[in-house]
């Protein structure tokens, strides 16, 4: 019997029947348990009724069985026999999920505590077979582990829609040790590309360890092409891959297993623009700042010290005051008043947010807005960190 846990279970009944006030045995992994059928539903279209039994291939819900898992076998009292459970991928990529320690925390949030957090993270775990959740050092963080990152991001959308705010940092894949060797996982990588971008497919596949294992025509115009890569190659490509192919690629991946490490991957080669003080932000400001790279906000925006709000044009991260207001003067020269023309600022998803992020900054996610961030938060004690990482 297939069974997911919420107020009532839900399943298919496999063999045999059951029945209102039934006993019952629910065989665990471990240990086996004994309840009681207290409720007994079915579904006629939209609406479910009340039954008192029900048989094979019936589709039913029922209550009374406390403290039950994805993959536990409810069987009749006399005869308990376990159906095997398949399975699940281990999970390959882990992210730090914390509580909201920013200057704008609580603002739009309705549960922004640890316990909130906490208690969540954990009730995901009673339907989500492929997560793990792990508690750290801090009691306001959690490191959360799952088959990718788009695993990972659909929970924390989940979550912000029921009202949750919290900080997330760039995922990481889980390394093992096999046979005393460092191993990482690895996935198949299946991509269908127009022609014209084939070679910069592969050339931008290639810099991240990827290995071409087959190459074929599809449809027409358009090309198959296969791969292995380490998953840690997959985190920040997919915006990479829809850019290069003008939107018309497509990309799957499947985990294929562990292989020894295959070395160091080619991370992010731009710094970020930083807000250097609180306010909000001026167009006088952005135009200075626009010179220097491409943003992420426009004017009216409220930041905070340490708040990335865009991309630098140059390797490293650059301060920049976004809520500079022009200073009045006297004089008046033709021209001086035009108004000042700003470039659209870049829309970050919270996929694309995930994907952009290096292990110094956050993302923080609230129910309303999506913010980069660096972990540092004041600029002179990121740049004293920065200083004594280099020594």
């Amino acid at each position: 019997m297939t069974i997911m846990l919420e107020e009532l279970l839900f399943g298919r009944i496999e063999r045999g029947y059951l029945e209102l006030n039934m006993p019952i045995t629910i065989c665990k992994a471990d240990k086996n348990e004994n309840a009681r059928v207290t409720k007994l539903y079915t579904y006629e279209g939209l609406k479910r009724i009340e039954i008192e039994k029900a048989g094979a291939g019936d589709i039913v819900a029922l209550s009374g069985v406390p403290d039950i898992n994805i993959g536990d076998t409810i069987c009749d009292f006399n005869n308990p026999e376990k159906i095997d459970f398949v399975d699940i991928d281990e999970p390959t990529v882990s992210m730090t999920f914390s509580v909201n320690n920013g200057p704008f925390a609580g603002r739009e949030g309705e549960f922004v505590t640890s316990r909130h957090l906490r208690d969540r993270l954990f009730k995901e775990l009673e339907r989500n077979v492929s997560l793990r959740v792990k508690e750290t050092d801090s009691s306001e963080s959690f490191e959360v582990c799952g088959r990718g990152e788009l695993h990972l991001s659909i929970l924390i959308e989940t979550m912000r829609r029921e009202g949750y705010e919290l900080l997330v940092s760039r995922p990481k894949v889980i390394f093992k040790e096999i046979d005393g060797q460092k191993c990482e996982p690895i996935e198949r990588l299946v991509v269908n590309v127009p022609d014209d971008c084939i070679g910069t497919v592969i050339e931008k596949i290639g810099n991240r360890k990827g290995e071409m294992l087959n190459m074929e025509p599809a449809e027409t115009g358009h090309t198959k092409i296969e791969f292995k890569i380490p998953s840690r190659g997959l985190i920040g490509y997919r915006t990479e891959f829809l850019t290069d192919t003008k939107g018309n690629g497509i990309m799957s991946h499947i985990f294929e297993g562990y292989e020894p490490y295959k070395g160091e991957v080619l991370a992010r080669t731009r710094g970020t623009i930083v807000a250097f003080e609180p306010g909000k932000s001026i167009t006088y400001g952005l135009y200075n700042a626009q010179d220097k790279g491409e943003l992420f906000i426009g004017p009216g925006v409220e930041v905070y010290e340490g708040m990335i709000v865009g991309i630098n044009s140059r390797n490293e991260d650059l301060a920049i005051n976004v809520c500079k207001e022009k200073h009045l003067t006297n004089t008046r020269a033709s021209g001086s008043d035009d108004a000042l023309r700003l470039v659209p600022p870049i829309q970050m998803s919270l996929e694309k947010a995930i994907e952009f992020i290096q292990d110094d900054e956050l993302v923080e996610v609230t129910p309303k807005s999506i913010r980069l961030r660096k972990k540092i938060l004041n600029n002179k004690d990121r740049e004293r960190a920065a200083r004594s990482a280099n020594k």
